[in-house]
């Protein structure tokens, strides 16, 4: 059976959202109205749990990143989420950073440590064998959990959470190339705002302050700081640059974004770092000079998942794009007369791989199902006239009709890369 579709660009399920409602679209509301997530206080605060719906979204916008990233030259790797309290010790995580961190468990005399961080996972990864300068610039990326042990008073939704699946990656490179991969990573982050439809607030400029939190090495600082620097002004991307916002080992770039109530916080990120490549020393052979150290670039293209949904939740108003919406497409039979042909096109609904399903007559009249299921892009209605002629009417969201298009075609204009 076909569908029938409307002719032009796959971007006709946008859907524009007044002011006024985007303030209503509060991602804490809107996430269980939608089914994306839910918490419980035996699981614990900070730690909501992902429904049928927010777990779809949740994989789709997975699969985009690592398919944008893989494109781009990464290579996958997966790593613990627990490591012994020497391995945080040897990163400088523990000396700086512990008051963020969940206190250490005891295993059999040894202490473990649920990480903070996925970068120093990454760099021993880098140094599971020797490396020459041909093997350079290295990128490794992992989405992968981390944990923060934060006050219980910060916590909100998705949005401020103690366990996190984050979007992480890190660049080995020798110091000649740190500011091209710095600009390398800001693309790749424009590229995945622009697809998933973000818009970004500002840039800042993170650096280093006073005190214990950061590393005392002036001289490390502002080499770090003239790289991230150069790479802003040689894009010509205005930015502002704040003191004491830095990760303790270095500078970084933050991409800031603002909720519908004007609240703002740091989704992606990228930073340089001189400090843990010495800390594990990090080698490479046939540089400049004999065991040369690499620069590690730190970038998160989408940041922390969690926090990445709740802002599409309020920028979309739970009208995804079709790509990642929770179900892309609703079979809708007229009567029960046509809920076998209704049925088979849901079978090829999703053996094309579209997210789908079958909405019948049972459920009320043809305009309260076409309600219920207002936020799904494709809504297909078969009624006599489809069951004869095979095809199935599309009714879009924004109420538009269109002439027919094969199912697999539809499928295939609803993936991130078309």
């Amino acid at each position: 059976m076909t569908a029938c579709f409307p002719g032009g660009r796959p971007g006709a399920w946008s859907f524009a959202l007044s002011q006024e409602r985007m303030i209503m679209n509060d991602h804490r509301r809107l996430g269980r109205e939608l089914g994306i997530f839910g918490t419980d206080p035996l699981i614990g605060s900070g730690l909501p749990y992902w429904l049928p719906a927010g777990a779809a979204v949740r994989k789709a916008v997975e699969d985009y990143v690592h398919e944008l990233e893989r494109r781009t030259g990464y290579q996958h790797v997966n790593s613990p989420v627990l490591g012994k309290r020497e391995l945080y010790e040897r990163s400088g995580h523990w000396a700086h950073y512990a008051a963020d961190m969940f206190p250490p468990m005891e295993v059999g005399g040894e202490e473990f440590v649920l990480r903070p961080s996925l970068c120093p996972h990454h760099a021993l990864i880098y140094r599971s064998r020797g490396r020459s300068r041909r093997d350079l610039p290295l990128r490794v990326a992992e989405l992968g959990g981390m944990y923060r042990s934060e006050p219980s008073g910060v916590l909100g939704g998705l949005s401020r959470v103690r366990a996190i699946q984050l979007n992480d990656g890190h660049v080995f490179c020798a110091p000649g190339q740190a500011a091209a991969e710095v600009s390398a990573a800001l693309d790749l982050i424009e590229a995945a705002h622009a697809r998933l439809g973000i818009g970004a607030a500002r840039y800042r400029l993170s650096l280093g302050g006073e005190g214990a939190k950061f590393v005392a090495d002036p001289a490390m600082w502002a080499r770090a700081e003239e790289v991230l620097r150069g790479v802003l002004r040689e894009r010509g991307r205005p930015f502002d640059e704040e003191r004491g916002e830095g990760a303790f080992y270095g500078p970084k770039i933050d991409i800031q974004i603002a909720d519908p109530a004007g609240r703002e916080s740091t989704l992606s990120t990228v930073q340089v770092d001189y400090f843990q490549p010495a800390r594990f020393d990090l080698r490479y052979a046939g540089g400049e000079r004999p065991g040369e150290r690499p620069v590690m670039v730190h970038r998160s293209v989408v940041g922390g998942i969690e926090r990445l949904v709740a802002h599409l939740v309020e920028v979309h108003g739970g009208a995804f794009p079709a790509w990642m919406a929770p179900v892309q497409a609703v079979v809708l039979p007229l009567s029960d007369a046509e809920l076998p042909a209704a049925a088979a096109l849901l079978r090829q609904c999703l053996e094309a791989g579209l997210r789908a399903e079958l909405a019948p007559a049972d459920r009320g009249s043809l305009g309260a199902r076409i309600r219920a299921h207002r936020l799904v892009p494709y809504q297909l209605v078969v009624g006599p006239r489809e069951v004869a002629s095979g095809r199935a009417a599309v009714r879009l969201r924004d109420g538009g009709q269109a002439g027919a298009v094969p199912i697999e075609q539809l499928a295939a204009q609803s993936r991130p890369f078309v």
